[in-house]
């Protein structure tokens, strides 16, 4: 994979801890108008870590489908055309999260840049972006300096995300990493800013079962020195039938966006799966508080992928597990992020209380 040279490498790591004594970065000096010498978009592995971390996804694959309930890791989702499927989720109706997290941030976001002071925004999963250009004009109202460092998988849609942005934001850097949550957060390198704010939004915690939760938020804390910010976006509990029509949406979109899991299991391990073959299905599990996604074998077959020596068999109805989408209590997650060492310093939730937004700090050990 191509590896540039970090944009951070030859800045002061130095950052002081009240946010109202702040020096201005190295950033504040007026951007060039060659939009090439504001973006950089860094691939984090090298060959031989490609090699190995294809070889753990790739026994992973194996593991999920060689047990009983079979799974696969929701990353497959995110191919190229997967990302764009699940943009346009994001705008359906019956897909409530995306434009009622887009309105608290619109009412918290000045709050946020205020809080913060000047501070580069370094977002888990960009995506488009489209939520975060609200906290970019909050930032810019305050006559801040504007770093983004956008995290994503896809770098089709981080390459197009971030010429967007550059374009409508004249002194905005980018530092753009292809990369999984881990890695990212793992090699964060140290920012000119005064302090840098992770942002986890559009309520991608739920994915994570209770332990991989745990080893996140443990990660995150990592990553961050101490008064450093973290904005966490999570969905809230809520009645049944809200949530399952979230996720079977009348369009057909979100079944299109599971089937291309396998879909991008074929291209990518030389597999058979026959699309025709499964359908989507999604529910709310109440004892779990988590919806499930699931993909059901309309009959019984054989699938082989060939760069894995691997042959599956499913029986008629079996389904295979794509994601989980846990729904939090408030007061709960309170808790576990005091406990983490990232108390929460604020929190905004909407009218219907369906969703939430925490900004919290990060405490010395």
């Amino acid at each position: 994979m191509t590896s540039f040279t970090s944009f951070h490498s030859s800045r002061s790591s130095s950052r002081p801890q009240k946010a109202g004594d702040r020096p201005v970065p190295l950033l504040s000096t007026p951007a060039s108008s060659n939009l090439e010498h504001r973006l950089q978009i860094e691939y984090l592995l090298n060959p031989h870590e490609f090699d190995q971390t294809e070889l753990d996804a790739a026994q992973e694959v194996v593991s999920g489908l060689s047990h009983s309930p079979k799974s696969v890791p929701p990353r497959y989702f995110y191919d190229d055309y997967g990302s764009q499927l699940f943009e346009q989720i994001c705008d359906l109706p019956e897909y409530y999260l995306t434009r009622t997290e887009a309105a608290i941030l619109q009412q918290c976001a000045v709050a946020i840049a205020q809080t913060t002071g000047v501070c580069e925004v370094v977002e888990l999963g960009s995506g488009s972006s489209t939520k975060t250009r609200l906290l970019l004009n909050a930032y810019q109202a305050q006559d801040y300096p504007l770093g983004y460092v956008p995290i994503d998988i896809s770098p089709a849609i981080l390459e197009h995300s971030a010429q967007a942005l550059l374009n409508d934001y004249p002194t905005l850097h980018i530092h753009g990493l292809v990369s999984t949550y881990h890695l990212a957060l793992e090699r964060l390198a140290p920012t000119a800013f005064p302090t840098r704010m992770i942002c986890f939004i559009g309520s991608s915690l739920g994915n994570f079962n209770a332990v991989e939760c745990d080893r996140f938020l443990s990660q995150v804390k990592t990553a961050l020195q101490p008064g450093e910010y973290f904005l966490l976006g999570i969905d809230l509990q809520k009645p049944k039938p809200i949530l399952e029509a979230a996720y079977n949406d009348a369009q057909g979109v979100t079944a299109a966006f599971n089937l291309n899991l396998l879909q991008h299991l074929n291209q990518k391990f030389d597999g058979n799966f026959d699309l025709t073959q499964f359908e989507h299905w999604s529910f709310y599990n109440e004892t779990e508080h988590q919806i499930e996604m699931h993909l059901r074998s309309l009959t019984a077959q054989t699938v082989d992928l060939k760069a894995l020596g691997l042959t599956v068999n499913f029986a008629a109805g079996e389904t295979l597990l794509s994601e989980i989408s846990r729904k939090f209590d408030l007061n709960q997650m309170r808790q576990t992020l005091q406990h983490k060492g990232l108390p929460p310093i604020q929190a905004w939730t909407d009218p219907n209380q369906w969703f939430a937004l925490l900004l919290c700090q990060s405490q010395p050990v």
